[in-house]
């Protein structure tokens, strides 16, 4: 199992830091009637926002705190690293499609559902392709660590799609879009962090020799076999 750098678990670590500094910083900027309870975070860096240079920066970190994450993620395997990898250039890409100073834009909504849907899909991902739990056939093979496991993958991934699924019925026509957008980015923003956690102390696990095949006593000595000597 690969070491996770340090500077892997500083970037995960700053994702969800960049994200809530973001809209907070950004948000105090704007006039006296935008409300982070209805108003999303994409009007923080859209075309009528005040300093929308502050959200867009975050946006951009933010993409390269998951590119860099998926970089080194090993123990996610391939597929999800990929997920994430897509979540973060959408991420970045939310900037060159910014939301309009008055109504929708497609381009806008469609970059931003690819981004979230990568985000909540990439744990399920590894939980179905990687080996769950030790391989008989190759007993020295380590366990998948916590967070890459089965029921956990599938559960955090059920539940950032519920969260999607409320962003959707906000947006369609409820009056806390930004309370669901905000609960659900932090929740996307959180998992990788755990994740670079849970694969790094899995690897340290491994490295001291906790992870292995058991070691039993040696044979007895009989009849056909020789005794060990010297």
């Amino acid at each position: 199992m690969r070491a996770v750098p340090g500077w892997a678990v500083a970037a995960a670590a700053a994702a969800p830091v960049l994200l809530a500094g973001g809209w907070t910083v950004a948000g105090a900027r704007q006039p006296p009637g935008y409300d982070p309870v209805r108003d999303t975070i994409s009007e923080l860096a859209g075309q009528g926002a005040t300093d929308p240079w502050i959200m867009t920066a975050c946006l951009v970190l933010l993409g390269g705190c998951y590119l860099g994450t998926a970089l080194v993620l090993h123990a996610a395997g391939l597929p999800s690293r990929f997920l994430l990898a897509v979540g973060g250039v959408a991420t970045i890409a939310l900037i060159a499609v910014p939301r309009p100073r008055v109504g929708g834009s497609l381009g806008h909504g469609v970059v931003a559902t690819v981004a979230v849907l990568a985000l909540a899909l990439w744990p399920a991902g590894s939980a179905l392709l990687l080996p769950r739990g030790p391989d008989r056939r190759h007993p020295a093979r380590a366990a998948a660590p916590w967070a890459f496991r089965r029921p956990v993958a599938l559960t955090v991934t059920a539940l950032l799609l519920a969260l999607f699924a409320w962003c959707a019925v906000e947006v369609t026509g409820g009056s806390r879009t930004g309370l669901a957008e905000r609960t659900t980015a932090l929740a996307v923003a959180l998992w990788p962090l755990l994740a670079v956690l849970s694969a790094r102390r899995g690897a340290r696990a491994h490295g001291r020799g906790g992870i292995g095949p058991p070691v039993g006593p040696d044979p007895p000595v009989g009849p056909g076999r020789p005794e060990a000597t010297d």
